[in-house]
């Protein structure tokens, strides 16, 4: 029995230290899978940060708006009737007017003189060589002398050169002859009321008119 006891003993004590030793080892194990548990933690909530999609919605592109065109017109109560027609059915629209070039015309005048006076004499001698002339009265060229407007260019190279004979030294401008035409433009959000059988409609009883999507800043221009 002594035996037995000394070997229980033994047993004990060294079950003691072997506890001893290994507990540490235990504890150094642990305490790193616990900071790795945080900062996977810590990385999965930068990940669900908003600031991402805020970073991408203030990059997105805006979209230009588009609007539907009608027209065109040559007259501006045409586009009225129309715009009419479609405010009944709550389309937004409105007449909207455009100019595009519609040519050229050549302006063939006399500079401006020193002074009025000197002009007004000017102008009493080309009227007494029987010249059509006129002083003009605002403007950068105001009080010289405007010697007619004209569609073609060699028409007014030959009234210059009938000038330049008389001693005169007449200059040439040219002018851009603008056309005004009238167009109906609907708003974006009413664009999808304006479907296919209302523009059928419209086409019939409005002979020739065209529908044109562009944006809505745009100039509209006849195809």
């Amino acid at each position: 029995m002594r035996w037995m006891f000394l070997l229980l003993l033994v047993l004990n004590g060294f079950y003691y230290v072997w506890h001893q030793q290994q507990a540490p080892l235990r504890a150094k194990e642990i305490a790193p899978l616990v900071l790795a548990k945080e900062e996977k933690r810590d990385i999965r909530l930068l990940s669900e940060s908003d600031v991402p999609a805020r970073r991408a919605q203030s990059v997105a592109p805006v979209a230009e708006a588009v609007c539907l065109f009608l027209g065109s017109f040559e007259q501006e109560q045409q586009a009225r009737l129309v715009e009419q027609r479609l405010l009944s059915l709550d389309i937004r629209s409105r007449v909207q007017s455009i100019d595009a070039a519609a040519g050229m015309d050549y302006w063939v005048y006399l500079a401006p003189l020193g002074s009025r006076q000197a002009s007004l004499r000017q102008l009493r001698e080309l009227q007494a060589r029987k010249i059509d002339s006129y002083i003009i009265t605002q403007g950068d060229l105001a009080n010289g002398i405007s010697l007619g407007i004209f569609p073609r260019n060699d028409s007014a190279q030959s009234v210059m050169q009938r000038l330049r004979s008389a001693g005169y030294e007449p200059q040439i401008r040219e002018l851009t002859r603008a056309h005004r035409n009238y167009w109906v433009r609907i708003a974006p959000e009413s664009r999808r009321l304006a479907d296919e059988p209302l523009l059928e409609r419209l086409a019939f009883d409005f002979k020739g008119l065209q529908h044109q999507l562009m944006p809505c800043e745009g100039v509209a221009t006849p195809q």
